[in-house]
C-alpha cells in the first residue's frame, strides 16, 4: 500500500497521502442551508485524508436539489463553513469545497415553487425525489436562455470567492452526476442549438466559462474539476462519452488545475466504457480516480501510473480514520445506508475510530 502514502503536489497544496475523501451529500445543514458544529466535527474527524472534498454546495440561491444541503452564497453560510474549515485545519487537514448548481435535478417544492432550469426542457425520468411531501417525480425544467448564462458563471465565481472567505484551501467545480454543468456537457440532456448546444465545443462552453471565472478568482492551482462521463445517474447519457473526454482533456491542460477528478464508471452499469485511459493519455495534470476502488486496487492504479490519487466515498463515510486503517491492514466499519441522508449524529459522527 506504500503508493497510497507518498506525498502528492496538487496545485498549491502538498497532500501528505493519496487517500482523498470524495464529496458526499449528507443533508446535515439547516433548512437555511447553513453548516453547523455537527458538520465541523464530521469533517475534522476525517482530516487525515490527503484532501477532504466537501459535499455539493449551492453556489447560487434558489437551486436546492436536496433537503438541507449546504450553500455558500449567504453570510451565515460562510460563517458556518468557517467553523468547518477551522476545525479541519486545527486537526491538520486540507479541505476543498465542491461548488454546484443542481440544474434540472432541483424541484419546485424545495425552491418556493420555482421551476428548475436546464439546457433543454427534458426531465429526469428514471428516479423520484425525496421531498417533505414524500416521493415526487422530477419536473420538466425550463430551458435557460443564452443571456441567462453569464449570471450563472458569475454566481460560481462569487461562490469561489466566498469559499476563500470561509477558509477553504480551494474549490472543486461540480461537472458531474447530471447537475447543471454536466447537463450542458452531455448530449442526452443538452439538445439545444446555438453557442451552448450541438457539437462538444459548444456543449462544453458553459463548463469552461465557469472554470475561467473560478480560476481567475482563486488561481487555477486551487481549483479542481469533477467529471462523470459514464454515469447515468439523474437520467444522464451521452452518445460518445470517450469522444467527449478525448476532446475535453487536452483543453483542460490549459488551465493547470490542482486536479481533475474522474468517476470511472456508471452507478447503474448502463453505460460501459473506459474513460480513464484516454484521460490519462491526454491530460497532463494530477488525475484522481473515483468509484468503487479497494485500497489494493487504488495502490495498484497509482503504482502503474494510471492515477495520481484515489477519492474514496462510502469507505470514508464509515471510517473517519481510513488512512490509518489502510496502513494497518485493519478491518473497516460497515456503513449504514439508512443514515446517509438523515439528520443528526447517527451514522455521521458516531462511527468508531480504530482502537
Amino acid at each position: 500500500m506504500s503508493a497510497l502514502f507518498q506525498p502528492l503536489q496538487a496545485g498549491a497544496l502538498l497532500l501528505p497521502n493519496r487517500i482523498l475523501m470524495a464529496p458526499l451529500t449528507r443533508c446535515r445543514a439547516s433548512t437555511d442551508h447553513v453548516p453547523g458544529a455537527l458538520m465541523a466535527t464530521h469533517y475534522a474527524q476525517r482530516a487525515s485524508a490527503g484532501l477532504l472534498i466537501a459535499e455539493a454546495t449551492m453556489a447560487i440561491p434558489g437551486n436546492t436539489a436536496f433537503w438541507c444541503e449546504p450553500g455558500i452564497y449567504a453570510d451565515a453560510q460562510i460563517a458556518g463553513w468557517k467553523q468547518v474549515t477551522d476545525a479541519v485545519h486545527a486537526a491538520g487537514g486540507r479541505i476543498f469545497l465542491q461548488i454546484w448548481h443542481g440544474g434540472r435535478a432541483c424541484h419546485p417544492l424545495f425552491n418556493d415553487g420555482a421551476q428548475p432550469v436546464g439546457p433543454s426542457p427534458i426531465a429526469i425520468t428514471n428516479s423520484e425525489l425525496h421531498t417533505p411531501d414524500g416521493k415526487k417525480p422530477y419536473v420538466v425544467p425550463r430551458e435557460l436562455r443564452d443571456d441567462e448564462l453569464p449570471a450563472i458563471v458569475a454566481g460560481f465565481r462569487q461562490a469561489a470567492a466566498n469559499a476563500r472567505t470561509a477558509g477553504f484551501d480551494g474549490v472543486e467545480v461540480h461537472g458531474a452526476n447530471g447537475y447543471l454543468l454536466d447537463e450542458f456537457l452531455r448530449d442526452g440532456a443538452n439538445q439545444r442549438s446555438g453557442p451552448y448546444g450541438g457539437p462538444i465545443a459548444h456543449r462544453a462552453r458553459l463548463l469552461l466559462e465557469v472554470l475561467d471565472a473560478v480560476c481567475a478568482e482563486l488561481g487555477s492551482d486551487r481549483v479542481g474539476l469533477r467529471l462523470s462521463p459514464l454515469n447515468s445517474f439523474n437520467s444522464m447519457i451521452d452518445s460518445d462519452p470517450v469522444g467527449l473526454v478525448r476532446w475535453l482533456a487536452p483543453r483542460l491542460n490549459d488551465y493547470r488545475l490542482a486536479y481533475l477528478h474522474v468517476m470511472r464508471a456508471d452507478f447503474f452499469g448502463q453505460q460501459q466504457g473506459d474513460v480513464l485511459t484516454p484521460v490519462r493519455e491526454l491530460y497532463k495534470g494530477v488525475l484522481i480516480g473515483n468509484m468503487g476502488y479497494t485500497p489494493a486496487e487504488a495502490a495498484s492504479a497509482i503504482e502503474s501510473g494510471q492515477l495520481d490519487a484515489v477519492a474514496f466515498g462510502v469507505p470514508f463515510l464509515a471510517n473517519p480514520d481510513l488512512p490509518a486503517r489502510i496502513k494497518a491492514g485493519a478491518p473497516l466499519n460497515a456503513p449504514d445506508p439508512s443514515t446517509f441522508y438523515t439528520p443528526g449524529p447517527a451514522g455521521y459522527t458516531d462511527y468508531p475510530f480504530m482502537h
